[in-house]
């Protein structure tokens, strides 16, 4: 991903701190939880790495290419497998540069009858630019992407394949966005970034789609990576951000979920906000000591790759949400 980043204002964390949102109409409690046991699936991060491995050994998957059109063909077959259904939402869309993209949305759904739902998204291509690469002679160079993308992909399928072994409560879909990541490296053209979840959230699979809540997964598989509380998030979806910090923190993973503030990032959760009116919280590793403005050090470079990727934090991003979800 590629989005601008803005100067946090402390008031938004006080408002988070005293339990309250800027934007309460958007905002979902918490539910009260009964004292019943409830059985939550276990989170294999091995299965995860290797989800992840598999979308990398594609190559770059920028729109366009064989590489791209292969996963897919491989995420579609993999999601009809283990999800109630699945289908492609394939449309054409015209980058920055005036390219005509040809793009494919994964939709894939949980008990599709279910009243209540939550929506679970990553996006699943590769940027076609190392644009942040320390060798400026890289820069036309895509990318590998196997945290700026397909881990947040490998997180869902995990997550996809357990669920479909013990059903959740309640419906969840998962949208898998396309042509997030073919944005004007000069950042000059306005929502050049996030065309899939753009298209999505103007034309969603349902007429007048509605969740309870959204999570969107960017960047969530490099080895120590911190996620601290993303400003749009609290801002959409206060609550939720709550409920997933707390129960990160409950699971020992604290150190990866700080309740602390993080910056203001313009992914794909403020497009479904925008569009659909959802409150949508994105999970997305931030790091102000990067060389890279904040983002994963790695980030849009030509070193994003497979050896970067860490089981034990794919694990603590699939666990804390597969808790969120059966524990509602």
């Amino acid at each position: 991903m590629n989005k601008i980043v803005f100067a946090f204002l402390s008031g938004i964390f006080l408002l988070y701190a005293c339990g309250e949102s800027s934007h309460k109409k958007n905002s979902v409690k918490t539910p009260a939880h009964s004292q019943r046991k409830i059985e939550v699936p276990v989170f294999n991060e091995d299965s995860a790495y290797a989800y992840t491995e598999r979308q990398v050994a594609f190559g770059p998957r920028v729109p366009n290419t064989e590489a791209h059109e292969k996963a897919a063909a491989y995420l579609l077959a993999f999601f009809r497998r283990y999800a109630d259904t699945a289908y492609p939402q394939k449309y054409d869309v015209r980058a920055y540069n005036g390219t005509v993209l040809h793009a494919t949305n994964i939709i894939a759904l949980i008990n599709p009858s279910a009243k209540r739902r939550i929506l679970l998204s990553a996006h699943w291509d590769a940027r076609p630019y190392a644009d942040h690469d320390p060798n400026p002679k890289n820069f036309n160079t895509p990318i590998d992407a196997a945290n700026d993308g397909a881990s947040g992909v490998a997180v869902l399928m995990e997550m996809v394949r357990e669920m479909a072994k013990h059903k959740p409560g309640l419906g969840v879909d998962i949208v898998l966005f396309d042509v997030e990541d073919y944005g004007d490296p000069s950042n000059k053209t306005e929502d050049s970034y996030g065309l899939g979840s753009q298209y999505w959230a103007q034309n969603p699979h349902v007429p007048n789609y509605q969740a309870e809540f959204g999570v969107l997964l960017d960047m969530v598989g490099a080895k120590d990576a911190r996620f601290p509380m993303e400003y749009f998030s609290l801002n959409y979806a206060s609550d939720i951000v709550k409920r997933i910090w707390n129960t990160a923190e409950k699971l020992g993973y604290g150190n990866y979920f700080p309740i602390e503030p993080g910056g203001a990032i313009e992914d794909d959760h403020v497009y479904v906000n925008r569009y659909l009116g959802l409150p949508m919280v994105d999970i997305i590793h931030l790091d102000p000591n990067s060389s890279n403005g904040s983002f994963y050090e790695y980030w849009h470079t030509t070193g994003d790759t497979m050896d970067k990727i860490d089981k034990n934090t794919l694990k603590a991003v699939g666990e804390t949400l597969l808790h969120v979800i059966y524990e509602d």
